[in-house]
């Protein structure tokens, strides 16, 4: 199921069997144990231990919340579903969810990757600008673009990076053939899409920097390595095979 569906259910479906056993009258310590070991259950199907450990607490975390507010009426309960329908919309589940760019984290990549003063960057999926403003310490010369599919996260993203041209786009259907430079920080699934779509637009010499996550079945031009450790791959159109 397309992330965050999983979390969304094992929430919804803890709280359900709740109110199930409280009007069966159950013990306490079941009303706690059981919708817990229900969320704990659905845990198991995440794909990486931050969504297994997100899943599985969602639960007793929520309780443990209720309990500071239970008197507030109960249709509050639906300010924060919404506000994550406005920040995480559904057509963006196949997508990363809002995963910053560490600070410093491209330090040093302007030494590995020569842009000319008037090059033009892309960071696709720009989410709060993170990213972009690591590109701008960089690159201070390069026009920089952010594309978000998030009404939200655009405002904000436009708030911190004045400098910077922030569109509210999906990724996937805007052109990237104008650039020189497009940085991802997307996840596992989404990089196949990427480097087909990379493959297609960028023009000769154009770089693909993808933070953490390597492009299976490319041979990456260099890995830069940033200060935190995680590893950046910079690819340069054309692509080259890994198996060439």
């Amino acid at each position: 199921m397309t992330w965050p569906l999983p979390a969304l259910l094992a929430w919804s479906g803890a709280w359900a069997l709740l109110a199930a056993l409280a009007k069966a009258g159950a013990e306490p310590w079941l009303l706690l144990a059981l919708p817990t070991a229900f969320g704990a259950a659905f845990a198991l199907r995440g794909q990486t231990r931050w969504r297994r450990g997100l899943v599985a607490a969602g639960f007793p975390l929520s309780l443990a919340a209720s309990g500071l507010a239970g008197a507030l009426p109960p249709a509050l309960w639906l300010l924060p579903l919404t506000a994550l329908a406005l920040v995480y919309p559904m057509r963006s589940w196949r997508d990363a969810p809002l995963f910053p760019t560490p600070s410093g984290a491209l330090k040093g990549l302007s030494l590995r990757v020569a842009l000319p003063p008037s090059a033009q960057a892309l960071d696709a999926g720009c989410g709060l600008g993170d990213g972009l403003r690591e590109l701008h310490r960089e690159f201070p010369q390069a026009r920089l673009d952010g594309l978000e599919w998030s009404w939200p996260l655009v405002w904000a993203c436009r708030l911190r990076c004045r400098w910077a041209q922030v569109h509210r786009r999906d990724i996937w259907t805007a052109d990237w053939s104008g650039y020189d430079l497009v940085y991802l920080f997307q996840r596992p699934e989404s990089m196949a899409r990427a480097v087909a779509k990379a493959s297609r637009e960028l023009r000769h010499g154009a770089w693909m920097a993808s933070l953490e996550f390597a492009a299976n079945g490319l041979r990456p031009q260099a890995v830069h390595a940033c200060p935190d450790g995680r590893p950046l791959w910079l690819y340069r159109a054309p692509f080259v095979s890994s198996s060439a």
